[in-house]
């Protein structure tokens, strides 16, 4: 019994039930449900521009082949891309299918409360987005946690490093250790992990309540199910091809996904599925490359939201697409989903840039999914999160750096319990 009261996913567990009775039955709770979540989700910021730079960086310096970085990152941009768009077909098709917004009531949605997504959507320019990716001063790059360019200089540094040879062993050396301190931290925060999902879950039930979730039960109901669909078809048969199960591998990483249903971010669990995919097998130069750049490219649960919410609003608001329409709304969706980690508030903003560009409605009929996208973020979320894992797996197997050995003891229940109990 002591056992399981002593395990962190258990705990994860009984704190999300928790936080959705306290935040059903006491409302009033809601702000400083807020303050806890939040409160957890920057400790897990803080964390994440240290492990990110460290693990690039060692990665990199203790590879030799400087090719095998390009190669690494070329892969993993190929697999982002088509993994993507075939999330977005998935997500269209789904939602051509169910038609969830079709017959729904529109009269209650408050347009104004989608002015400022509007105008933040009109201000991004995809041309900066990119030359964004080289910071001006990576100091300020390490203050906003910005995981691009940190990725970015990242790699320059560990290539500086790597030339050194035999004199930057000492530096190296210095590196490794700073990287078993943050990861040592890492291992206390993620102990108040349960608190941070309670809060979470609280905050999302108290604040919105779970009335305003009839009416569109039906789209999230449709959401879901999609990125259900997607994990167990589309991301099994690519797990299938590569010879490594997909049951094993969502069974070892069950506590982050609890936490990521806790908090609605995937970024609360970036720093231990860094950790968990070289556990796993993954070489830390693949893991150091590949998972960082999967949460700006690779957000599988995102596109198939995007593509799922303008369909909705189409069908809601009667705007009948055709063929073609729909072939452009796939175009533009390959590319605005792509920025969806650079602006903060993602999900409105991306969206609103999306309708901004098709021209096919005002943007300001996503208000009426206002109520209801902080509890389809979890489904996002997740499936970005499992998403990025697998893709790691792939580009580590394609690249003979995966340790099979490694993969079979890790997924064993009886490691899985514990390594639980060391975090």
């Amino acid at each position: 019994m002591k056992l399981i009261y002593t395990n962190l996913t258990f705990q994860v567990i009984v704190a999300i039930i928790t936080g959705m009775i306290i935040g059903a039955f006491f409302p009033g709770f809601s702000p400083y449900a807020k303050l806890i979540s939040q409160s957890f989700i920057n400790m897990i910021n803080m964390l994440i521009a240290p492990i990110i730079f460290l693990t690039i960086v060692l990665g990199i310096a203790h590879m030799g082949d400087m090719k095998k970085v390009g190669r690494v990152g070329g892969k993993a941009l190929i697999y982002f891309e088509i993994v993507t768009t075939l999330a977005i077909i998935i997500g269209m098709l789904v939602a051509n299918l169910l038609k969830p917004g079709e017959g729904l009531s529109t009269a209650g949605s408050d347009a104004q409360s989608v002015d400022k997504y509007a105008k933040e959507a009109a201000e991004i320019n995809w041309s900066e987005f990119i030359a964004h990716i080289i910071p001006h001063n990576i100091f300020e790059s390490f203050v906003k946690g910005d995981i691009l360019q940190l990725l970015f200089f990242a790699i320059l540094f560990g290539y500086g490093l790597n030339r050194m040879g035999s004199s930057g062993q000492s530096l190296l050396s210095t590196f490794d250790k700073l990287s078993k301190v943050f990861f040592n931290i890492m291992k206390v925060v993620m102990r108040l992990a349960p608190v941070g999902a309670f809060g979470g879950m609280a905050y999302s039930i108290g604040t919105y309540g779970l009335s305003t979730l009839l009416p569109m039960a039906k789209l999230m109901g449709t959401v879901y199910l999609t990125c259900i669909l997607f994990i167990f078809a589309v991301l099994n048969a690519i797990c299938r091809y590569y010879k490594f199960s997909l049951w094993k591998y969502l069974r070892y990483i069950r506590q982050e996904i609890l936490i990521v249903l806790g908090t609605s971010s995937s970024e609360s669990v970036l720093p231990s599925m860094m950790q968990k995919m070289e556990t796993i097998g993954c070489d830390k130069s693949v893991v150091g490359l590949v998972i960082p750049t999967g949460y700006s490219f690779n957000l599988d649960g995102t596109a198939i939201y995007l593509s799922m919410a303008v369909l909705f609003l189409t069908q809601a608001f009667n705007i009948h697409l055709g063929l073609g329409q729909q072939i452009s709304l796939l175009a533009v969706l390959m590319v605005t989903s792509k920025g969806a980690a650079g602006v903060t508030g993602s999900g409105f903003i991306v969206l609103a840039s999306t309708l901004s560009a098709l021209k096919i409605m005002p943007v300001e009929h996503i208000a009426l999914l206002l109520g209801v996208d902080r509890f389809m973020s979890e489904a996002r979320a997740i499936t970005n999160m499992i998403g990025n894992g697998i893709a790691t797996i792939v580009i580590a197997k394609s690249e003979n750096e995966f340790d099979e050995d490694k993969y079979r003891w890790a997924t064993q229940p009886a490691a899985i319990e514990k390594m639980e109990e060391m975090m």
